[in-house]
C-alpha cells in the first residue's frame, strides 16, 4: 500500500475535523454581515464543542444502547465519508473500493439511527422529527442516486476519483446533463444538511423543527458528537460537490509540489460554496412542511431530466 496515500488520507480526515467548525462559524459569520446584524468570532463553534464538553451527560432512565450509540455511529460515518471524497488527492487507499453510491449508504445508516434515537425516548417530540426525516429520506436519497447516476453516466464511472480524473482531463466538458445535475445536487444539499428552505438549523420551533426534534434529549459530549458531525456533514457536501462539479485542483499525484496547491484550492472552493450557500439562504423563506414534496419532487426531476438529455442529445 502507497505509504504517501495513507499520509493524505489521514491528513483529509484531520482536515475534515479541524475546519469543519470553522466553515460552519464563516457561514454564520457572513449570514449575520448579509442581514445587517453582528457576527459571533469565527472560531465560535470551537468554543461551543468545548463547552458542551465539558459538561455531563444526561441520560433518560429508558433510553436503550441506541441512543447512547448513535452520536458515536453518526461521527464515525461523516468521518469516514470525509476519507472517501477525494479532497486533496485522487490517490487515495479506498479510491478503488469506495465510491458515490457507498456515499449515499454511509449518510443513509447515519439518518437511520437518528431516527431510532429519536423514537427511543419514545417524547414526542423525538418521534415526530424521526417521522419527518424518514419522509424526507424516501424522496431525497432517490434524487440524489438518479443526480450521481447522471454524472456517472457522463463520466463512464461511479468512481469519485475516476470522476475527478476524467473531468480534470478535459474528457468531460460542460454538457446539459451536468447542468441538470448540478441542480438537482444544489437542492439535494440544502435538504440533507437541513439548510432554509428545508429545516433552519438555528431555531427549535416546534412546528417546524426536523433534525434539532430528534437530538432534544441529548445533552454533554453526545450533543458534542451530533453538533460536530452536522458541521462536518456540511463541509463533507460542499467538498463532494466540488470533486462532482469542480475538481480543479485536486492532485492525481502525492508529491510536496501538487498537496499544498490542493490544500489552498480546497479553501477557495469551500469559502465560495459558502458564500452561495448564504445568498440561498437570505434570498430565500422556510417553506412549509408539506411544500418540501414538491421540492424534493423538483430536485428529482431536474435529475431525470439530466439523465434523458444524456442519452438524448449525448
Amino acid at each position: 500500500m502507497n505509504m504517501s496515500g495513507i499520509i493524505i488520507e489521514t491528513l483529509q480526515v484531520v482536515l475534515l475535523i479541524g475546519l469543519a467548525p470553522a466553515f460552519t462559524g464563516w457561514v454564520r459569520m457572513l449570514k449575520c454581515w448579509s442581514q445587517g446584524r453582528t457576527s459571533a468570532s469565527l472560531f465560535q463553534p470551537y468554543r461551543d464543542l468545548a463547552k458542551l464538553f465539558s459538561k455531563d451527560v444526561v441520560l433518560a432512565e429508558n433510553a436503550s444502547w441506541i441512543f447512547r450509540f448513535t452520536p458515536y455511529l453518526i461521527f464515525g460515518t461523516v468521518v469516514l465519508a470525509g476519507g472517501i471524497i477525494p479532497m486533496l488527492s485522487t490517490d487515495l487507499p479506498l479510491s478503488p473500493t469506495a465510491d458515490v453510491i457507498v456515499l449515499v449508504a454511509l449518510f443513509a445508516i447515519a439518518r437511520f439511527f437518528t431516527a431510532l434515537a429519536g423514537m427511543d425516548i419514545g417524547t414526542a417530540f423525538g418521534g415526530m422529527g424521526s417521522s419527518r426525516e424518514m419522509m424526507i429520506a424516501s424522496l431525497a436519497e432517490p434524487a440524489m442516486l438518479m443526480a450521481i447516476f447522471t454524472v456517472s453516466l457522463t463520466n463512464k464511472s461511479t468512481s469519485l476519483a475516476r470522476i475527478v480524473e476524467v473531468i480534470f482531463s478535459g474528457q468531460s466538458v460542460l454538457k446539459p446533463s451536468l447542468a441538470f445535475a448540478f441542480l438537482a445536487f444544489v437542492l439535494i444539499v440544502l435538504t440533507e444538511t437541513g439548510r432554509v428552505p428545508v429545516d433552519n438549523p438555528a431555531t427549535h420551533l416546534e412546528l417546524t423543527m426536523i433534525h434539532e426534534a430528534m437530538i432534544l434529549e441529548y445533552s454533554g459530549r453526545h450533543l458534542a458528537l451530533i453538533e460536530w458531525a452536522a458541521m462536518m456533514k456540511l463541509f463533507v457536501f460542499m467538498a463532494l460537490g466540488a470533486a462532482l462539479f469542480a475538481p480543479w485542483g485536486i492532485a492525481s499525484a502525492n508529491t510536496p509540489q501538487t498537496i499544498p496547491m490542493a490544500f489552498v484550492y480546497l479553501l477557495l472552493k469551500i469559502g465560495a460554496s459558502g458564500v452561495v450557500l448564504v445568498l440561498i439562504e437570505t434570498g430565500l423563506a422556510k417553506m412549509r412542511l408539506f411544500r418540501l414534496t414538491e421540492f424534493l419532487g423538483s430536485a428529482f426531476l431536474m435529475a431525470t431530466l439530466g439523465m434523458l438529455s444524456f442519452f438524448i442529445l449525448e
